[in-house]
């Protein structure tokens, strides 16, 4: 597992960037604020439901949370099932919203 900043994920996007974000927090959390991607809860990842991002397997997969503690435990489970370029975005939403506004 690599880690990603902030600004590297948010110039990404700015530029038009593909990225493919997987949103690892509970719905709630989703429904107040997030950056787009899909969302797979951790718990549903740890219980190797990834159906939905199977497809990504080989690409770049990008998972966030509220911290970065989650993503980074998401990230992990990832790779064990087979997940190749899995990157955590450090600092999570709190550093995004603290850095870059948001609800």
């Amino acid at each position: 597992m690599e880690n990603i900043t902030i600004e590297d994920v948010k110039a990404r996007l700015d530029a038009g960037e593909k990225v493919n974000l997987v949103d690892v927090r509970e719905p709630d959390e989703r429904a107040a604020f997030h950056i787009g991607g899909q969302h797979v809860a951790l718990g549903r990842i740890n219980s190797m439901d990834t159906d939905e991002i199977d497809h990504l397997k080989n690409q770049e997969v990008v998972c966030y949370c509220r911290s970065g503690q989650r993503s980074a435990r998401a990230c992990m489970m990832l790779e064990s099932l087979g997940f190749t370029n899995v990157k955590n975005l450090t600092g999570g939403m709190l550093a995004w919203q603290e850095k870059y506004g948001g609800a």
